[in-house]
């Protein structure tokens, strides 16, 4: 009889976790050894021997935040009152979980002669994150639009990292929104409101055929999905992830 041998599992260990928004949290592992992936990815997350569970389970899909060029992992997610939420929380440093993929088609694209248009909402920024990293870093010379929409400035997972991104790279322009300034402490110059045709169009005048990005909730998914195809752009030019029970 032949037996056939079970694939080891692979494993990351926690190093170390903050919040980037208010009620979300970032966290880093240690990448494995040769575990490769492109930015825009996500990955399986499975708690190995978790002191409580509940309906939902041990496993969680995560956008990877990090670019492909750094030396750890890292995921960033709401902090909803889940017993896995509730153990990623406060697991000791070096816990260990175990990692599935990479996975997923949220890419960008090899060709540099078109603009990369990202619409993200709340922490659909994580992929984008990776993205614009990975281009900054490498020195890319593919022109990036970021439309990034969040309820207050408070509520925005790596915003003032996006804006210091922009500052250092000429080739990517982000454009962020708050939709509920009218409950923030803060002060806002930037744009206001949803994301909509009309906003597009008076960054994006002169975009050289854009292929369009779209991560967020569900709804704000749908939404844009649909307003890009009235607005004529073909399903082969948009992809979209939606961050469904996050």
């Amino acid at each position: 009889m032949t037996t056939v041998a079970t694939p080891p599992i692979t494993t990351a260990k926690l190093l170390s976790r903050h919040e980037v928004a208010e009620g979300t949290m970032a966290f880093r592992f240690e990448r494995p050894a040769n575990w490769a992936f492109k930015a825009g990815q996500y990955l399986d997350m499975t708690l190995l021997y978790p002191p409580e569970t509940d309906s939902e389970g041990n496993v969680r899909s995560f956008s990877i935040a990090s670019g492909p060029h750094e030396e750890t992992l890292m995921v960033a997610t709401r902090m909803r009152d889940t017993a896995f939420k509730r153990v990623l929380r406060t697991m000791p440093l070096g816990t260990a979980v175990k990692i599935d993929g990479p996975s997923g088609d949220l890419t960008l694209q090899d060709s540099f002669t078109r603009a990369s248009v990202f619409l993200a909402g709340g922490i659909g920024i994580t992929p984008f994150r990776s993205m614009i990293c990975l281009a900054a870093a490498e020195r890319l010379r593919h022109q990036i639009f970021l439309f990034y929409s969040n309820r207050r400035p408070e509520d925005a997972p790596f915003l003032d990292e996006l804006q210091s991104l922009e500052r250092d790279n000429p080739k990517y322009k982000l454009i962020p929104s708050m939709t509920e300034m009218a409950k923030s402490r803060r002060s806002w110059s930037g744009e206001t409101g949803f994301i909509n045709q009309e906003m597009l169009g008076r960054y994006l005048r002169g975009a050289a055929s854009p292929h369009y990005y779209v991560a967020g909730p569900p709804a704000m998914v749908k939404g844009l999905h649909e307003m890009l195809n009235r607005a004529g752009m073909n399903d082969d030019d948009i992809r979209t992830e939606e961050f469904a029970g996050y």
